[in-house]
């Protein structure tokens, strides 16, 4: 069964079940508010009988006197204690054989249900109390049965009139609330067809839950598209910086293929080429499996780090490796925060690698913290950066000059995968250089990163 048709039917038979209490009150109102009003007419009219009587107690017109107090189909007894009429008169005798008389020390009042031609038909009996004895009213509720039936009718008819009403109403109100979810299946229905994501057209702005779900999915679909938007481009810039190394081994491949190691200068030269580019074909892939990595989610294992631990020992196997002068400068020690060690390391280590490749003099390290941040400032002086090329270091595959950096071995993910380090630890990256001065790196990383997801 369609959503659609189950909202409709749910409203209906709830409203329907809200009519029936309704007319179940309304019904049982009416009669009981009907009957005590008969009993208020009937109540006045004993007490005006009592008065009489009382005011001429020899009177020998008694039932004269209560003959001028029957209206139709009624009658009015005056009862002994035995039970037996003293007085009555009536106006419908078939009603007064029905109902015997009793007598009663108490003000009463009781409606009786008694067979008549049409059926069933209610009859209201009084009975107040006159000095030794009591008087009994009764007449039959003819108005009332009729009043009854008018009423029955009329709630039935706007019964009826409110279950059709409310099968329409229910039907526009569930196609209206479905609108949204079933451009939402057509367009996930386009998608699944065609392969393409594509988002929900929202034409009108209601505000609620279904526009923030439709919202929802069309995020979602950007933030998909974005993703593979960057995958292809990330295989496609792969692609780019695989061929270019795998055409140099092919070619070195095909010259050992035809002239085989007869000429071993050839070959020697062959052979290296063939390693060296193999080896960064190596480098590179190692790299494009840590950006993978990075693009996951829940990636950090967060512990307390020393920056200027870490920092000495870096600095230590960078020295024994490169020769090169590389100073650390701290305000005080250790100079702790909450961070993935080995991926803090890694962007140090790229940071330092990028110094190293591109200048020849001494590297200066700077790590100081303040009451929000721990701020490590890496500066070299080398051959720098032009201006307009800052704002684009940190895309994928991006080299301010690329003949320099495939001599130095670069990728141009280096500084991508530390900015992604960095920004998944709430932290920020900047960079400022000079052309032909050299530039200076700086890192901030808050001090407590305890309520990052791990």
């Amino acid at each position: 069964m369609k959503i659609t048709t189950k909202i409709n039917l749910l409203t209906t038979i709830w409203l329907l079940c809200i009519l029936m209490l309704i007319n179940f009150v309304v019904y049982f109102s009416f009669m009981k508010t009907t009957v005590n009003m008969e009993e208020n007419v009937l109540f006045q009219k004993a007490e005006d009988i009592v008065k009489g009587i009382d005011t001429n107690p020899s009177s020998r017109n008694v039932e004269a006197k209560l003959k001028e107090y029957l209206t139709d189909h009624s009658y009015i007894r005056i009862i002994q204690p035995n039970n037996k009429a003293l007085h009555e008169v009536a106006n419908d005798q078939k009603l007064l054989k029905k109902i015997k008389g009793k007598y009663t020390k108490t003000k009463q009042a009781q409606t009786r249900l008694i067979s008549a031609e049409n059926g069933e038909e209610e009859v209201l009996i009084v009975r107040v109390p006159i000095n030794n004895r009591s008087l009994e009213m009764g007449e039959r509720l003819s108005g009332l049965e009729t009043r009854k039936e008018i009423l029955r009718a009329i709630l039935v008819f706007c019964t009826i009139l409110a279950a059709i009403l409310s099968l329409l109403g229910g039907r526009w109100l569930a196609n209206m609330i479905m609108r949204p979810i079933s451009n939402m299946i057509k367009t996930m229905e386009e998608i699944e067809k065609s392969g393409v994501p594509k988002k929900i057209n929202i034409q009108n702005e209601t505000r609620d839950e279904l526009q923030t779900m439709a919202s929802t999915f069309n995020r979602m679909i950007e933030r998909l598209q974005e993703s593979m938007a960057r995958q292809s481009q990330f295989v496609s810039d792969a692609s780019h910086e695989l061929k270019t190394p795998l055409t140099v081994i092919k070619s070195y491949a095909n010259l050992l293929r035809r002239h085989g190691l007869e000429n071993k200068e050839m070959a020697d030269e062959a052979i290296h080429a063939i390693h060296s580019e193999a080896t960064r074909i190596q480098k590179m892939t190692e790299t494009f499996l840590d950006l993978a990595n990075l693009e996951q989610e829940n990636v950090l294992e967060m512990h307390k780090v020393d920056l200027v631990s870490i920092s000495e020992s870096i600095l230590k196997q960078l020295k024994d490796v490169y020769k090169r002068e590389i100073t650390l400068r701290f305000e005080e020690n250790p100079i702790t925060i909450y961070a993935d060690e080995l991926k803090i390391k890694q962007v140090i280590i790229i940071l330092l690698d990028n110094a190293i490749k591109y200048s020849n003099e001494q590297i200066e390290v700077f790590i100081h913290r303040d009451s929000q941040h721990a701020k490590i400032r890496i500066k070299d002086y080398g051959i720098g950066i032009p201006q307009q090329e800052i704002e684009n270091i940190f895309e994928r595959f991006y080299r301010v000059d690329k003949a320099r950096s495939r001599e130095t071995g670069g990728s141009g993910l280096g500084l991508h995968i530390a900015k992604s380090i960095i920004k998944l630890h709430k932290g920020e990256i900047k960079i400022s250089s000079k052309e032909g001065s050299g530039t200076t790196v700086e890192l901030f990383l808050p001090i407590s990163n305890r309520n990052i997801e791990v």
